[in-house]
């Protein structure tokens, strides 16, 4: 029983810790593949490095794409694929009153 009571701390610490931590982190890890693994031609998307243009081609191969920028064509890895403002981006605008 004295053991159990030692350890309670580090328990209650490890729980906190998994669910504020660990927990969303993992959440956040499976959007973010469920996203890139949604992409589709004529999206709209800003990379984590903030490039902005828009997906021409789709390589499920080696889980690249082809995003057409000002700049030309840049291939870069699904990954690269900021989730949060690409979903901003495609958002329907909002109604004028």
């Amino acid at each position: 029983m004295e053991a159990l009571n030692q350890f309670a701390p580090f328990l209650l610490i490890f729980v906190v810790f998994y669910f504020f931590m660990i927990r969303p982190q993992i959440k956040k890890q499976k959007q973010e593949k469920k996203f890139a693994a949604e992409l589709k031609k004529g999206d709209r998307v800003v990379t984590k490095s903030g490039m902005h243009g828009k997906v021409i081609e789709l390589n499920d191969k080696d889980n690249t794409c082809v995003i057409e920028t000002m700049a030309g064509k840049i291939k870069f890895e699904r990954s690269a694929i900021s989730m949060d403002i690409s979903l901003k981006l495609n958002a329907p605008a909002p109604a004028k009153k």
